[in-house]
């Protein structure tokens, strides 16, 4: 029987790679539904070329264009709306639900999905970062296997296979450094969204990209670490790697380190978590040790405060982390419009930190009106600067 998948997200940069793994393996894996949320026309493309069960736009705007659309696929199945997300994850014949959602939205179906029993696929990293404690119990509760797709957490995750019981040290969490990691502090004043875009080694969203610019994404990154792997934030350090080569690593009780390498592939961690335990081939380039050289450096959180701002949530707890995520995804949009610099998005995020309501012990309805509470603070104070 093939597996059947459900992808949150598939017009997006992990999607589509998702569907090319499916493709390649199609004695495997099927699709049981796509989902975007304005990419009207992708989305009705991918389900004329994978034929799923079902397709659902995010956006009810959207709609009767894609019914237009499809209106020649009968016997697919079209819904809208954010309601028909968590719906959707919970049909029966799905065996596993990948979340390649980008932002807050992804939250509301990741849950549905662990408490419909489903395996996990995670590549939308907000889920842990806004509600990470929630996430692992209810994950617990409904036995609800969580498969990291993130390069970085499928690295440290393929580092564990095997260790058991072994004593985790420390977590190497390795980061390219982004397009600036040789710039000045006078530099990174006038840089501009185009420039942030211009990633060194890996090709993905927008709003990622200018995440992975402030090194905020990497801050996530260790936010997740530490609910997937049950490692405190202060046992997490992070490399800047500009190769892209080491994924991370996990440094053991004896001192001895493994890692897991590659060449920037989001297809091959993205096929592990469908495939876990098995490896099945995967068409691509092979990594060739004696083209590459591997750097590693520290950090610079003057120039970077957004990670350093990570960090400080992380410490805080509660619904902080929220708050962060939250301030984190105006300033982004605001700077790819244009509305705040470069530098500006850590202070604003720092100013929304000290003014949002803090909440030590969230349950799911304070996460949604902290996320509420801290955009709206966040965009008030960039519109004011």
């Amino acid at each position: 029987m093939k597996k059947q998948i459900c992808i949150l997200g598939s017009t997006g940069s992990i999607g589509t790679q998702a569907l090319d793994v499916i493709s390649q393996h199609s004695d495997l894996y099927e699709v049981y539904c796509l989902t975007a949320n304005n990419r009207v026309k992708e989305l009705a493309e991918q389900a004329r070329k994978y034929h799923p069960a079902a397709v659902v736009i995010a956006n009810d705007a959207r709609y009767e264009e894609l019914c237009h659309l499809l209106e020649d696929q009968p016997d697919i199945k079209i819904y809208a709306g954010k309601e028909a997300l968590d719906q959707i994850v919970e049909a029966d014949p799905i065996d596993m639900v990948l979340t390649a959602m980008v932002g807050f939205p992804g939250l509301s179906p990741t849950i549905h999905a662990i408490k419909a029993h489903k395996k996990i696929c995670l590549a939308n990293k907000e889920t842990l970062v806004v509600a990470g404690e929630l996430i692992c119990q209810l994950a617990a509760q409904y036995h609800a296997p969580i498969l990291p797709v993130d390069s970085e957490h499928s690295a440290i995750f393929q580092s564990l296979v095997g260790e058991d019981e072994n004593k985790v040290d420390k977590i190497l969490l390795t980061c390219s450094g982004g397009p600036f990691r040789l710039f000045t502090k006078e530099q990174l004043e006038k840089v501009t969204a185009a420039d942030a875009l211009k990633h060194p080694t890996w090709e993905m969203g927008a709003k990622i990209t200018i995440d992975s610019a402030s090194l905020m994404n990497k801050g996530f990154e260790v936010m997740e670490a530490k609910w997937l792997f049950g490692v405190p934030a202060d046992r997490i350090q992070v490399l800047i790697h500009p190769q892209s080569i080491v994924h991370s690593a996990v440094q053991f009780a004896d001192g001895s380190v493994k890692a897991q390498l590659g060449v920037p592939d989001m297809r091959l961690p993205i096929q592990y978590a469908f495939s876990f335990p098995k490896r099945l081939p995967l068409q691509g380039e092979r990594l060739d040790l004696f083209k590459h050289r591997l750097e590693f450096f520290e950090p610079d959180i003057e120039k970077f405060p957004c990670l350093g701002l990570a960090f400080e949530a992380i410490k805080k707890g509660g619904n902080m982390p929220c708050i962060v995520n939250a301030a984190n995804e105006i300033v982004n949009e605001g700077f790819r419009q244009g509305k705040c610099s470069f530098l500006g998005m850590g202070e604003i995020i720092g100013q929304t930190m000290a003014k949002a309501t803090f909440d030590k012990n969230p349950d799911y309805e304070v996460y949604v009106q902290t996320d509420a509470e801290a955009r709206d603070i966040a965009r008030e104070i960039m519109n004011h600067n």
